[in-house]
């Protein structure tokens, strides 16, 4: 079964700082037939305008994911962990018991665009922890790079969670195939381009919840980047 999660439907805010497109309920959005789905609890499409960004604020007893699909995002938290992260990084941070920390645009003149997931634990109470590590394009190309799991598998960040996320970047015409094992789960978030997951056609900024199903077969009808999460 493939549900479709159009980017139109997703919740929108509009603080002229940041324009975010909320997948899921966040905030001030509050939709109760989407909650999130299976342990991915948040998925943000942020736009952050140049010199701006998020104070310093706390988190607890998540494992938040920040993909970062153009432009820059500066990072400092309380676990002395400071950096500036681009395309092609994946950062990692379980919060765990608790962790205070601030995210801004360090341009003064490019905006930069995001996606930001949050996933539930596999356990509370956990030690907070830092990670990121970079991707080159070519290891996206035409195929599925793993970029987060549970084991910090072909050099993947560590997740405290039973799941594996993958990245692409498919040029118009290519295909990828993937297999889930019985009782897991995917859930598709196409970032650019346009694509065909079995019969059906995404945009960008579609989304997908896929359950009993046991092959997935992805087909870019123009150049397509995307996320796929592999869940429980």
């Amino acid at each position: 079964m493939i549900a479709l999660r159009p980017s139109q439907a997703r919740g929108h805010a509009d603080h002229g700082w940041l324009n975010a497109a909320h997948t899921f309920s966040f905030a001030d959005y509050h939709d109760r037939e989407h909650m999130g789905f299976r342990d991915l609890r948040v998925l943000n499409e942020d736009r952050i305008a140049p010199g701006r960004g998020f104070g310093k604020h706390p988190h607890r007893d998540m494992e938040i994911l920040t993909w970062i699909l153009s432009g820059a995002l500066q990072h400092a938290d309380d676990m002395g962990n400071g950096s500036i992260i681009r395309p092609g990084d994946i950062q990692r941070m379980s919060a765990g018991t608790g962790v205070v920390h601030s995210e801004a645009n360090p341009s003064s003149d490019e905006p930069t665009h995001l996606l930001q997931i949050w996933l539930h634990p596999e356990a509370t109470g956990l030690e907070p922890g830092y990670e990121e590590t970079h991707f080159e394009a070519e290891q996206l190309a035409g195929r599925l790079c793993l970029i987060a799991s549970h084991e910090g598998r072909e050099g993947s960040v560590h997740l405290n969670q039973d799941l594996d996320l993958y990245a692409a970047k498919l040029e118009t015409g290519e295909q990828v195939r993937h297999e889930l094992r019985p009782g897991r789960h995917a859930w598709l978030q196409l970032t650019s381009g346009s694509l065909t997951l079995g019969d059906q056609a995404l945009e960008a900024g579609d989304g997908a919840a896929i359950s009993d199903e046991s092959v997935l077969e992805l087909r870019a009808s123009d150049t397509a980047e995307f996320l796929l999460f592999d869940l429980r």
